[in-house]
């Protein structure tokens, strides 16, 4: 088993460099900050003593800014431990809001991405039956319908000029200018995530960013925080496999990775995950034929995008649904909601519903690709949210990160406004281009609501609102069913041998720049989930697969119960 050389086992590029930097912390003195401050600084040592803000081992304890001691860093505050989440998460929304600010004005995640105009064309139905039986989002309604969009592909962690060679998720997000209003359907190549819950989407994305010190991507800081994250281990599967670089964007699927929800007229809900199914087919690169075409041009998938459509070759998806009961199924020996899972397509098939077709390149880079903001909260009559406590964290998280980056009135925007009229009581802020309300006939001197005077009126519902019943003590604490590591194993052994080949080749890469111990608790999980699978691994580091969970294997997290909501 060769170990790969240069950028060959990581997920982009860089993540070997800096390999020398003693213990995998990319500093060499094992402390996370440079040599001679921080919590080595005996001065700063004695002020955490003093403040009781040193653990047992010696580590300083986490806390907010605010100073308050953090006791979980894991869980969000939830009704039960599936959710949905409860708005009092101060800890979490100081965490996130503080992401969402991190970068300005590139995009913290997804700068790299490439994006065109289309549309998207109903069938009326899905699979063979009438789609108003689950849904009455007029988006769906009627064979023939065509609704304009824009979509954006992307990488995620890199910057705007970044290579699209590179081991990444790619992002794919599509906005429905309905008639309904927006629709964003936001999502990636890849049909799971890292994390289940919100409160861990800064340190994932942290982790794959370049050390804050070096500036360099590492192996070791990833692998530190996957080894100490199981629920990882289905993604790292997919993302170092051949998967992990899809050839072009007009062969990449798409995957709404979250369940949501479909609402009918009677406001009966059931549970959907959404699939963009390429019509040419799918196509990915191995790591030796993405370094062959980075040698060569590094905005590949770009132009691969824009000149097909300039040619009048226009790439085409199938959108296709997975439906599912509402409810908890306990049937099941994984948790619905979980968006590190799939859907078995056996067990709930796939279901054709539409398709959309690209035919328009943007006129200008800036106005549109770069200035379109998305957001997992943006949905029409007929489509609701699951509990799913990633995508209700993710749902404050991309709209808040807009407000900011682009700024408080990026919805007058034209690639973000949508082409029904708006009226709000919204006014001013940065960059206001005109006033909702008075533009639709609403009297300027009133910007609230109730008012006797020529205010807005409220719409009339579409349909009986959905109401699902909640009830639960409020807690911090994991799903209960969590199987992090079954759907791992099957999705090695669906691979095709070269695709496992190829996987276990670009995690020798990786994990042979890590320390003993990141690489033994990396290999538990693999074994946890086939036992060729590690072992082909550990032969490659030239180590012995562990028979025991290795020292550092999450044991549980600790419950926080509070108070009963119901």
């Amino acid at each position: 088993m060769r170990e790969r050389d240069g950028q060959g086992g990581s997920p982009t590029p860089g993540a070997g460099d800096g390999s020398a930097h003693g213990n995998g912390n990319g500093n060499g003195n094992g402390t996370g900050r440079p040599a001679g401050h921080g919590a080595g600084h005996p001065a700063s040592e004695a002020a955490n003593r003093a403040d009781g803000n040193v653990g047992a081992d010696g580590r300083p304890t986490m806390t907010t800014r605010q100073g308050h001691p953090v006791t979980n860093n894991t869980s969000n505050r939830t009704v039960g431990d599936r959710g949905p989440t409860v708005l009092e998460n101060y800890h979490f929304l100081e965490k996130i809001s503080h992401f969402d600010r991190e970068r300005i004005p590139e995009r913290v995640v997804h700068a790299r991405g490439a994006g065109a105009h289309g549309y998207f064309e109903s069938y009326g139905t899905v699979g063979d039956e009438p789609v108003t039986r689950y849904t009455r989002a007029r988006v769906f309604a009627g064979r023939g319908k065509r609704t304009p969009l824009f979509v954006r592909f992307s990488s995620v962690i890199h910057g705007g000029h970044s290579p699209e060679t590179l081991r990444d998720p790619r992002g794919f997000s599509v906005k429905m200018y309905t008639e309904d209003g927006n629709w964003d359907l936001v999502g990636n190549n890849l049909q799971v995530f890292f994390i289940r819950d919100a409160m861990k989407f800064p340190d994932v994305v942290h982790a794959f960013k370049p050390d804050p010190v070096t500036n360099r991507q590492d192996p070791r800081r990833i692998f530190d925080f996957i080894s100490l994250t199981p629920e990882a281990t289905h993604m790292i599967t997919w993302l170092f496999s051949p998967w992990g670089i899809p050839a072009t964007y007009r062969e990449m699927r798409g995957s709404g990775v979250h369940a949501y929800k479909w609402v009918n007229a009677d406001g009966d809900a059931v549970l959907v995950k959404y699939h963009w199914i390429p019509k040419g087919g799918e196509r990915n690169l191995t790591q030796a034929q993405a370094e062959a075409i980075q040698a060569k041009d590094f905005n590949h998938a770009t132009g691969d995008l824009y000149d097909a459509i300039a040619r009048g070759e226009f790439p085409e998806w199938e959108l296709q649904v997975q439906l599912m009961e509402d409810g908890e199924h306990p049937e099941l020996d994984w948790d619905p909601l979980d968006p590190t899972k799939v859907w078995p397509p056996e067990q709930f098939p796939l279901r054709p519903v539409g398709r959309m077709v690209l035919d328009r390149n943007p006129v200008n880079y800036f106005a549109e690709v770069e200035q379109v903001a998305f957001g997992t909260g943006v949905l029409v009559d007929g489509l609701d949210f699951s509990d799913d406590k990633l995508l209700q964290g993710r749902t404050f998280s991309y709209s808040d990160t807009q407000r900011y980056r682009v700024g408080p009135n990026y919805l007058q925007l034209p690639i973000n406004a949508p082409k029904v009229p708006v009226a709000t009581n919204q006014r001013d802020g940065q960059m206001t281009y005109h006033v909702d309300g008075v533009e639709a006939g609403e009297d300027p001197h009133v910007n609230y609501e109730p008012s006797a005077r020529k205010g807005l009126a409220l719409a009339q519902p579409a349909g009986r609102a959905h109401t699902p019943f909640v009830s639960g003590p409020v807690v911090r604490q994991p799903i209960a069913r969590t199987n992090d590591f079954q759907q791992a194993g099957e999705r090695w052994r669906a691979f095709a041998e070269w695709e496992r080949q190829e996987l276990v080749e670009n995690l020798v890469g990786a994990l042979g720049q890590c320390d003993a111990a990141i690489q033994q608790r990396m290999l538990w999980y693999f074994a946890q989930a086939d036992a060729e699978y590690a072992r082909r691994v550990a032969e490659g580091l030239g180590v012995l697969v562990p028979e025991a969970p290795p020292a550092g294997v999450p044991a549980g997290r600790p419950i926080e119960a509070g108070n009963a909501v119901g």
